[in-house]
């Protein structure tokens, strides 16, 4: 059975010199071109006179906002490296939920003010209204089968519905968005009064969804296709680390030319191993590449995790990233902290060989069982002087004391590390909280997570 190549050069020392995060300059550019829809609207508008003119321009501006937010809902899942890496996975990612969010509100405010309006303007009733619109405006069958699409899409991303449905089933609904989006471009341009006839707005509206488009083309049909046949990757090996959890080395050609990092994940296909191929799931690299190889280590949880185990050398992957920004390039300290918790450990494992400075890694975990690459954790503190601690439950179940006060008196100096955080979402939650009571900034504090 192969296993990654252990030989190792010490982590050079930091020159710590942080990228700034583009993220606050996308945020102003994607709010300026709300701007621009809304002055779209002022600039076709004279008097709004009567109930019915209120009801109608409030939903024309609602029609905007949301055909402009279905653009910007897109473009969040394409997967752009700028966003992906430099902004972070984890935050676009919280983005694309947000933008959701306004796009279903923002969709039923136009559906419900347009038809209000229409009905008062015709003296007709509601249903009346509805049904003329749907059966006898041009494009609006379409428009509607968008909408119920949209409709479908947000309420299976409710978190209170995901709970309840297999990340697959999310999956393949949320791949509707495209269609749903497909379907209602038309009535935007032939309907839209404020696109309608009028040349530049129009043009403007193309150069954004074509754009968009071009985009998703690129970087989720393209580049990955191109990334697969240039680097042909297959299963090398499958090795158990603790109870339901696997490695996984896979191998390729010219692996280093990814450019993939430690801390960074590529979103995972396995051809030929019981669906695994019909879904992409990220997983986390859990050593830095070496050589022609690399490694990930997964849980079973999901039917797509669950049927790791089951894989075969020579079985086809696909591979798409890399992805994520919990790397080194984020550092501001010459000190880090790691704290994994559970599988959470895969990142952090791989930035605990390669971070350089003093690091020290936290290991939260049920049991001594449930250590996941201990003893590579080990053989790492050993050969770079770091140092592994382990935060285990008691023998009755008592959880650890991971809070402020803890933390400042396990790790002396705390507010000047840098802490990088890989868990379940509500560890991260706590875990951020008592980071900064105890006095962490929150410029020091990493952190991806991959629940929208």
């Amino acid at each position: 059975m192969t296993t990654m190549d252990e030989r190792r050069t010490a982590p050079a020392a930091p020159a710590v010199a942080t990228r700034r995060s583009p993220a606050g300059a996308v945020l102003a550019l994607l709010w300026a071109g709300a701007a621009a829809v809304l002055a779209l609207w002022w600039s076709d508008t004279g008097s709004v006179v009567g109930a019915a003119g209120w009801l109608t321009g409030a939903g024309r501006m609602a029609g905007l906002l949301c055909g402009y937010s279905c653009a910007v809902l897109v473009g969040l899942m394409a997967r752009v490296p700028l966003l992906e890496v430099r902004v972070g996975s984890d935050r676009v990612a919280r983005w694309h939920a947000m933008a959701g969010r306004y796009t279903v509100c923002l969709l039923v405010a136009h559906v419900a003010l347009i038809l209000t309006g229409y009905a008062a303007q015709d003296h007709a009733s509601l249903v009346h209204e509805t049904l003329d619109v749907v059966f006898n405006y041009p494009d609006m069958l379409k428009a509607t089968a968008g909408t119920v699409i949209l409709f479908a899409v947000g309420i299976t991303s409710a978190r209170a519905v995901r709970r309840r449905t297999s990340h697959e089933f999310w999956y393949y609904v949320h791949l509707l968005t495209y269609a749903a989006v497909f379907l209602a471009f038309g009535h935007q341009l032939s309907l839209g009064n404020d696109l309608n006839g009028k040349p530049v707005a129009t043009a403007f509206w193309y150069a954004l969804y074509l754009g968009v488009a071009a985009l998703v083309l690129w970087f989720r049909v393209l580049a990955p296709v191109r990334l697969n046949l240039r680097h042909r990757l297959h299963v090398d090996s499958v090795q158990q680390e603790a109870p339901g959890v696997f490695s996984v080395v896979v191998r390729g050609r010219r692996i280093g030319e990814l450019g993939a990092q430690a801390g960074q994940f590529f979103r995972w296909r396995f051809f030929g191993g019981d669906g695994m191929g019909w879904t992409s799931t990220p997983y986390s690299l859990s050593a830095p590449p070496r050589g022609d190889l690399l490694r990930i280590t997964v849980k079973a949880l999901g039917d797509h995790s669950a049927a790791v185990p089951l894989l075969r050398p020579g079985t086809r992957v696909w591979a798409e990233g890399p992805y994520g920004g919990l790397t080194a390039d984020r550092a501001t300290s010459h000190r880090s902290l790691l704290i994994a918790a559970g599988v959470g450990v895969t990142p952090l494992r791989a930035l605990f060989e390669t971070l350089p400075g003093e690091v020290t890694l936290l290991y939260r975990a049920r049991t001594a069982e449930d250590l996941a690459l201990g003893a590579e954790l080990e053989a790492i503190a050993r050969w770079r002087g770091a140092q592994v601690l382990y935060a285990l439950n008691g023998p009755r179940g008592e959880r650890p004391d991971i809070s402020a006060e803890a933390l400042r008196a396990t790790f002396p100096g705390l507010a000047g590390h840098d802490v990088y955080i890989c868990g379940p979402h509500g560890f991260a939650q706590e875990l951020y909280g008592a980071l900064r009571a105890a006095g962490v900034p929150d410029r020091r504090i990493h952190h991806e997570s991959f629940e929208l």
